[in-house]
């Protein structure tokens, strides 16, 4: 399983590619992030999201695309800038035709850490050891993204897990 994980943004937008097998280790691809200039309309600065994202998709060819949810910023106006960068990641997801799966921030932290409240420094130092990684993914933007990949490998590990544990003890 092959997943492209993003943490929307305007100004920067974090993503992972963290391939994962069904019952295996995962490992970490590629990380990285898609930057806008702060001084550009809204709607370049979506189209630039959205133009890298689907490059992303085409050279990933990923099977599913995990997004980070909206968080309700203090700011209304920022949380709202951010729906819209959402929905330009999402649509290049379905435009590609791939599964699309959508995770609150903290059930990511909850995924990776084991605690939804967990700082970004935890959620960073999980990733080093859940991946074996020498470094932090940085910047944080990118690991924000292959936190929420890593959340959706490890998520579709569950079931196979536990159908798993039930049929050991079967005779």
């Amino acid at each position: 399983m092959l997943v492209l994980g993003i943490d929307p943004g305007t100004a920067v937008t974090g993503y992972g590619v963290v391939r994962g097998e069904r019952l295996g280790a995962a490992s970490l691809v590629e990380c990285g992030v898609i930057r806008t200039k702060a001084r550009e309309p809204l709607a370049v600065r979506l189209l630039e999201i959205y133009d890298g994202v689907s490059e992303l998709i085409r050279t990933h060819r990923p099977d599913t695309l995990a997004v980070e949810d909206v968080f309700y910023a203090h700011n209304v106006r920022t949380t709202i800038v951010l729906g819209h960068a959402r929905g330009v990641i999402l649509l290049a997801g379905q435009q590609a035709g791939i599964e699309i799966v959508e995770y609150p921030p903290a059930e990511i932290k909850k995924t990776v850490v084991g605690n939804g409240a967990a700082t970004k420094t935890q959620v960073q130092y999980m990733l080093m050891r859940l991946l074996r990684l020498k470094s932090v993914p940085t910047p944080s933007d990118a690991a924000d993204g292959v936190a929420a990949a890593l959340t959706c490998v490890m998520s579709s590990r569950a079931p196979a897990l536990v159908a798993g544990a039930l049929t050991v003890g079967r005779v």
